[in-house]
Parts: C-alpha cells; structure tokens; sequence
C-alpha cells in the first residue's frame, strides 16, 4: 500500500512547483467538497419541495371536503361536483376524483373514469385497506403516491378520507350508519412538471453558485500563497543558494510574522552563526602561534607545580629525619640551661648569657615543630561545613592582634555558596597564616585594609573561592614564584618561610588551589578555591 507521501509525489511529479502543487490539492478538496455540498442541498431541496406539495395537496383536499360539507348534507351533489370542476381549473391539477367506500369512483374530472370500481388490493389502495382491516388512516407522507399517466406524463396523488360526521349519520336526506368511519376519499391528483421546474432552475442555480465560489476560492488561495507562502520560500532558496557558494555575507529580511517568517529568521541566525565561526578559524588561523605559546607557557606551569610539589615532598622526608635528630639535643639544652639558671650558684654575670642560651633554643625548638608539621603526613578528618563560618572563625581569633590595630577589615560573604567537606581545623590554620601575614604586611602602615570576599567558583564546578587582599607593601615579582617554597620569607629573621608552604600542602589535600598575586606598593591577594561537598560522607 502506497503511503500518503509516495502517493502524492505519482499524483504530482517534481516538475510542478510549490504553488502549482498547493492550488491542484486545494483546488480538487474544494471541487469535492463543494460537489457533495451542491448534492447534498439539491436532495434536501427535493424532499423540501414534495413534501411542501404534500401539505398543500392536503391542505386542499382538506379544503374541498369543507367547502363541500353544507352541499352533501342536503344531497346536492350536482353543486358539489361543479365545486370540485372549479377547483381542478387550478394549473397543475390532472384531477379530482371523488371514491366512495366501496371502491367506486361517484366522480371525477376525467369524466371516463366515472362509475369504475378500484381494485382495493392495489398498491394505491392498500395504503389504507389493510388485510383482515376495514379502514385505517395512514400518515400524511405514506398517502401520498407517485405514477405516470398513460400519456407518460409523471403525476402526485394524494387520498383524504371523508370522515362520518355526527349531522351526517342523522341527516334526513340519506342517512348514514353511526358506526361507519369513513364514507368516502377524495383523490386529487397534479402534476410533477412545476416541481420538476422549481428543481431544475435551482439546481442550476445551485450548479452555477458552486463554480463561481470555486473559482473565487481557487482564485483567493493562489493569491495567498503566492504572497504568503511562495516568496518567502522562493527568498529561502535564493538564501540557501548564495549560502552553498560560500556567500555567508548575505543577508535576508523577514516577510512575516508566522512560521516561515521564524524559518527565515533562523536562517538568518544560521548564516551569521556560520559567518562567526568562520571568523573565529580565520583569527585562530592567525593566532596559532600565540595560542601554541600560551598553551606551552601552562604547561610550564604545571609542569614547574608538579615538581614543585615533588620537591615539597622530597624536602618533607629530608625535614622529619632532620628535626627528629635536633629535636632530641634542643630538648636537653633547654632542660639543663633551665636548670643552671635556677641554680643559685650561678654566677648572676652568667644570668643573660643563659637566658640567650634558652631563648635561642626555643627558637630553634619553634622551627623544628614546623618543620615537623611540614614534613607530617597529617589525614585530614573531614566533616560538612560552611566555608563563611570557617572564615568568620578564623578572623575572630586573630583580628584583636596588635598587628590589626590600624587595619579595616571588610567582609563581603556571599550567602548562597554550597557547603565543602573539609579539616575545619587545617582550614582554620590557613586562613589564621594568611591573616597575620596580611596584617605583618601592613604594621608599619598607618591606615590598612583588608579585604575578604567569598563567592563561587568557577573551577572546580559548582565550588567555592576565598578571595584575601591587603593593602601591604606586596611582593616583588621576582620572588613571587617562590612564594610556596619551604624556607622562603620575606621577613627575614621574623619568619621560617614555612607558613605558606604548609597551607599550600593543606589545601592540595583538600582538592583545591591556592594562587597569589601581588603588585609592590599596591597590597598581595590570595585565592583559594576547594570543591562542593559531593554529599558522600568521609570517614574521619
């Protein structure tokens, strides 16, 4: 079975153009549809007609009985039948005839059939003597009959019974039984031409009313499309045409508001979707080398972070072997110059130099605990928290500092930020890191800022990020790489350079980064980024 499709491609072949297609389909729904409509009306008209002659040959009948009635009740038949002679004058009546019960015409107005004795089993007359029945009385419709004359000429009959009346029966010209129903029929029978007439010149009105609306409508619709739909699919092609050659300036206007106009509007965006694209390979065809050289120096980058953290590494084994050795020799030097401090048989010209012996010592025994805590390989025990509250907490147990008396400190903490899963104690001590360096970076001046901004970050996805500023001296760009390197400060001897790299190892184990910036005499800022809390819960 062919499918719609395949059938109207065999109906209409490819030579036929959009518009030709359109109005041949069209043009043959509204030619079928119109016909149907045409014979469908022309058939309701038809049966409006005849039963229309119906009632009229009914009501005429009707007529006739009562116009007759005074008449037959004085037995004056000769002015009844002149009655009924009059009344056949009228165009369109073959005639009257008048039947009485038994089945005899007493008179008519083909003067031939007067006397003759109807067959009651015929067809005309068993409409109302129906077997084993005396008389019924039939609907208006099936008393009603249709024939043609020995002339050929088609007729209508119609039979009304004469009802026995009370002042019939007791009439004293001729008196009729009570119990008798019917006395007679009167038949009228007319002629089918005038109808025939009637159908025909509005059926051919009906004919000629169905052609004009299908050339109107035939007309309409190719006006329509053509507007509607055969120039903007004709300006569709010519796009697409000057699109395929290469021609992705071009550009095409809209001709309306409904579906192809989106069409044409979509491929308006396509083509400049497309003239962008080709720009962009012509400017990444320029700009090769540079993107090659940018992507060499990220490499670089990464490549110089990963030996950096297998330094960091290296250095952590080296470091625990190392502060376990000196670690053992400072306690004892602690210990005994405690002691001969206290002994009161101490030279007190010896006091200061015993003093200086114990305050180095603790100073030394101060570097070895972060070396220690550099080099420990610490697990973290991760819980679900809220980094604002991290940040809050660990601001709160270093802003009372001296180093914080001249500094403003500005918090912007967004609230919408997902939660991490983190070491809230090794975040504590990153941020606590941070903090004092920011604020050692700006004692000396007199009116510091520091600046905390939490947002989300961009990577990793759906994260967070801690953005530190100060308003410091900054670091120098030369030694801004070495920034997380152990042993590497910029204070001095106030400092063991292993703060940083501490926090740098921290926030590596929590899956996050941590990158700094710094213009001198501007301030440094630090970024830290960790992930969102994945919803997976962490052994401690």
């Amino acid at each position: 079975m062919l499918r719609p499709d395949h059938l109207l491609r065999r109906l209409l072949p490819r030579r036929f153009s959009l518009i030709q297609k359109l109005t041949i389909l069209t043009g043959t729904v509204v030619v079928l549809f119109m016909t149907l409509f045409a014979w469908v009306n022309i058939n309701n008209l038809q049966k409006l007609l005849v039963n229309n002659t119906i009632r009229d040959l009914d009501n005429l009948a009707s007529t006739i009985i009562r116009m007759t009635r005074h008449q037959m009740l004085v037995d004056n038949r000769t002015i009844v039948y002149q009655m009924i002679n009059e009344v056949a004058n009228r165009p369109g009546v073959e005639r009257i005839r008048m039947i009485n019960r038994d089945g005899v015409i007493v008179h008519s107005t083909a003067t031939d059939e007067i006397g003759q004795l109807l067959d009651q089993k015929a067809a005309r007359c068993s409409l109302c003597h129906k077997p084993g029945q005396t008389l019924t009385r039939p609907p208006l419709l099936e008393r009603s009959r249709f024939f043609t004359l020995p002339d050929g000429k088609q007729v209508m009959g119609l039979a009304k019974a004469v009802q026995n009346e009370q002042s019939c029966s007791t009439a004293a010209c001729h008196a009729h039984a009570g119990s008798t129903r019917v006395l007679g029929v009167v038949d009228i029978i007319v002629s089918l031409d005038v109808l025939k007439a009637d159908l025909a010149s509005y059926r051919n009105r009906i004919i000629l009313l169905t052609v004009l609306l299908i050339i109107l409508l035939g007309a309409s619709l190719t006006f329509f499309t053509l507007h509607l739909v055969n120039r903007p699919v004709n300006e569709l092609l010519r796009h697409t045409a000057r699109l395929a050659q290469g021609q992705l300036d071009c550009e095409m206007t809209p001709t309306s508001n409904d579906e192809l106009g989106e069409l044409m509007r979509a491929f308006q965006l396509m083509t400049s979707n497309l003239r962008q694209a080709r720009n962009d390979l012509e400017e990444w065809g320029r700009t090769l080398e540079e993107k090659v050289r940018d992507r060499s120096d990220q490499l670089q980058r990464m490549q110089m972070q990963l030996v950096h953290t297998e330094k960091l590494a290296s250095l952590g084994e080296l470091v625990a072997g190392i502060a376990h050795e000196i670690n053992n020799p400072l306690s004892g030097i602690l210990i005994f110059s405690s002691l001969a401090a206290k002994d009161k048989r101490l030279d007190p010209a010896l006091q200061g130099d015993l003093e200086t012996i114990s305050s180095e010592a603790q100073r030394c025994a101060g570097i070895v605990k972060g070396l220690l805590e550099f080099a420990r390989d610490y697990q973290p025990k991760m819980t679900v928290c809220e980094i604002n509250q991290v940040v809050l907490d660990s601001l709160r147990l270093v802003e009372c500092q001296s180093v914080f008396q001249n500094v403003a400190i500005l918090r912007q903490l967004d609230n919408d930020l997902p939660q991490i899963m983190a070491d809230q104690n090794q975040l504590k001590q990153v941020f606590i890191n941070i903090f004092i360096n920011a604020g050692q970076a700006m004692q000396d001046l007199k009116r510091g800022e520091l600046k905390i901004i939490t947002t989300r970050a961009v990577e990793p996805e759906g994260g967070v990020m801690v953005r530190i500023s100060d308003s410091g001296c900054g670091v120098p760009e030369e030694q801004l790489g070495k920034l997380f390197d152990p042993f590497f400060t910029t204070k001095g001897t106030g400092g063991t350079g292993l703060g940083l790299s501490v926090s740098y190892g921290i926030i590596q184990a929590h899956g996050g980064t941590i990158t700094a910036e710094s213009v001198i005499g501007v301030g440094t800022t630090f970024r830290i980024s960790l992930p969102a809390c994945t919803g997976e819960k962490n052994s401690e």
